[in-house]
């Protein structure tokens, strides 16, 4: 049973659920101890070695039905008299002591033909199958595998015999046809449905956040939390690395002086790490309303990478939105901040006195301030001077525009007036574009 484990290990991964080598080798450990006989079992088992999240769970529920579905042969055998005599195969034999396929097919060797079937397709590399105009090839080289010509020529001896078993045989043989042509189609949904996963993936990585269908949002979702997760998984793991230091050769030497050298006892240089602390600031007017939904996401989903966040979200004016970031789930939480201060008109000066008010005296040379929006003030006061004094503060001041920079400075926009007051100014329309500024954010805490 290793070949068929090892196949839905792939078909799951293709499927989008993260399987380690480590969870690879618990699944099998996990399988010897409860069997292969319960179906039931055996999908509870691997569920929950596998499947991690609740998007994880379902995926797992959809690739497992798909991958260990199988059409049960029919009854495919001879009805007739004559062909009742035949059914212990003696006539067809090939002398090789295995049951041909005739003989499966006259005897209604179902299992037999089930596995006859699974292990031509192993050989015929199904697995490979990507698009389908292959299906008829590979069908096929399937039929090939389990005996097809030794079949067909059987079939005419026994019509040159004016045996009436030649007739049963062919029907059996097109019914086996529509079984094999089943299984390609079903490993075809398999390797379709992780390949169109992929293209989509990549697709919604470098499409604009404003035009992202609302069938995506979920999916995107997913991609933001995968994206946050392998960023504070890449960054927590080179501050392990870090934190016992740099080999200090000479106190090291030094300390082993009465060992004749041999640094039985090590010394490290130490640096200290600090999480970078945030302050987040996004514009949730109507133009720009669901880049904030994925930053504010983004930023939530990197809890574990950064020490401290908090999060404000303005139009008109701005509020402190961590409360309900923290006790609501995050579906909720940005509808319910979209319903209190979202889609009015944005007003960037106002907004900058509100957060000098709230929140000032908390910026220091450890925090990074980050502002995601487009600059655009309705013709309002932009108070950029309160922006200067936030720069002369912060450790670093992001903004994060989803506009095009070609229109930075056009009608109402004040991009140019706070370009001076930040560290880095970045288009950001894009998933990409996103991970690509906490990876700087993160990079810069090293």
């Amino acid at each position: 049973m290793k070949a068929p484990i090892v196949g839905f290990l792939e078909a799951a991964r293709a499927a989008g659920i993260r399987i380690s080598v480590a969870e690879s080798i618990d699944t099998f450990r996990a399988l010897e101890c409860v069997g292969f006989a319960d179906r039931a079992v055996l999908k509870d088992t691997l569920g929950v070695v596998l499947a991690k999240s609740r998007e994880e769970k379902a995926l797992f529920e959809a690739c497992f039905e798909l991958y260990f579905s199988r059409d049960g042969f029919e009854d495919m055998s001879p009805s007739s008299p004559e062909s009742d005599r035949r059914r212990d195969g003696k006539r067809i034999d090939d002398g090789s002591g295995e049951p041909t396929l005739a003989q499966m097919l006259l005897q209604n060797d179902r299992a037999g033909l089930a596995v006859a079937m699974e292990r031509a397709g192993n050989r015929a590399g199904v697995a490979s199958i990507r698009v389908w105009t292959q299906a008829n090839m590979f069908a096929l080289r399937v039929l090939e595998e389990m005996g097809l010509p030794e079949l067909n020529a059987e079939i005419e001896r026994l019509r040159a015999e004016a045996d009436p078993v030649a007739a049963e045989l062919e029907r059996a043989r097109d019914e086996l046809r529509e079984r094999v042509r089943a299984f390609v189609e079903r490993s075809l949904a398999l390797a379709a449905a992780g390949d169109d996963r992929r293209w989509r993936d990549d697709f919604l990585k470098f499409a604009t956040l404003w035009n992202v269908d609302r069938r995506d949002a979920e999916r995107m979702r997913v991609l933001v939390r995968a994206m946050a997760k392998r960023l504070a998984t890449r960054y927590g793991r080179d501050r392990r690395r870090r934190r016992r230091g740099r080999l200090d050769v000479r106190r090291t030497l030094r300390r082993n002086s009465g060992h004749d050298g041999v640094p039985f006892v090590t010394a490290w240089k130490h640096r200290k790490i600090e999480k970078p602390r945030v302050l987040a600031l996004c514009d949730v007017s109507g133009s720009v309303a669901p880049v904030a939904h994925f930053l504010l996401l983004f930023l939530y989903s990197l809890n574990e990478a950064l020490r401290e966040i908090r999060s404000f979200a303005f139009s008109t004016r701005l509020i402190e939105v961590g409360e309900i970031l923290e006790h609501e789930p995050i579906e909720n939480a940005i509808a319910q901040i979209m319903q209190q201060i979202g889609l009015g008109s944005s007003d960037y000066g106002r907004s900058l006195a509100d957060f000098a008010e709230l929140a000032l005296d908390d910026v220091d040379r450890h925090t990074s301030v980050i502002i995601m929006g487009d600059a655009r003030s309705n013709y309002a006061n932009p108070r950029s001077e309160i922006l200067k004094t936030i720069y002369g503060r912060a450790k670093r001041v992001i903004w994060l525009n989803p506009e095009s920079s070609t229109s930075w400075g056009t009608g109402d926009s004040e991009m140019h007036r706070y370009r001076p007051y930040c560290h880095l100014v970045r288009e950001c329309r894009t998933l990409r574009d996103l991970d690509r500024t906490m990876n700087d954010l993160l990079a810069g805490a090293r």
